[in-house]
């Protein structure tokens, strides 16, 4: 089993700020990539900012220059920073994890997904 938790979500003023944060435990071998999602409502679930292991960062255009991802390897975590938040960025926010589980093959990669965590940004 493995298990994605994120924390941070809530509700803040255009402008502000919030941080996420997200824990992948459990048998997971290694861990290819980690990112967030967001699904506003009636839309569908797109990509926000991802790190493959080892590389840069990658963002959705509308979020750059605004929100740093990071991730500490050693603890399985990533982290979202958010700032000069709009209401456009109001979604609920999902941890992605991509990885091999312990005891399969190298070439194995499983997508494992958080439960989301709601951001709602008010003007």
């Amino acid at each position: 089993q493995v298990q994605v938790v994120e924390s941070g979500g809530g509700l803040v003023q255009a402008g502000g700020s919030l941080r996420l944060s997200c824990a992948a435990s459990g048998s997971i071998a290694a861990i290819n990539a980690m990112g967030w999602y967001r699904q506003a409502p009636g839309k569908q679930r797109d990509m926000v900012a991802f790190i493959i292991s080892g590389r840069t960062p990658n963002y959705e255009d509308s979020v750059k220059g605004r929100f740093t991802i990071s991730r500490d390897y050693a603890k399985n975590t990533v982290h979202l920073q958010m700032n000069s938040l709009k209401p456009e960025d109001t979604a609920v926010y999902y941890c992605n994890v991509r990885g091999r589980p312990t005891g399969r093959g190298a070439n194995v990669e499983y997508t494992y997904w958080g439960q989301g965590t709601q951001v709602t940004v008010s003007s």
